[in-house]
């Protein structure tokens, strides 16, 4: 498996993960209540300080440093 290849499979991944969020937005509210990462509740702080976000911080974060 060559670059191109991964990279391939890594745009895929991605594509899956932005189309799952917008599936599961509750009705009538923008973001996730559990991060799309873990699985867990994503704190009402951050949902409020960031609004339409899908992951935990900590999530996030990985999220980021892997990009």
């Amino acid at each position: 498996m060559d670059q191109f290849d991964k990279a391939q499979q890594l745009d895929a991944l991605y594509l899956e993960h932005a189309i799952n969020a917008v599936l599961t937005v509750p009705e009538g509210g923008p973001g996730q209540v559990v991060c799309i990462d873990c699985g867990e509740e994503i704190p009402e702080k951050r949902r409020s300080a960031v609004p339409g976000c899908t992951r935990c911080l900590d999530c996030q974060q990985l999220y980021e440093q892997e990009r």
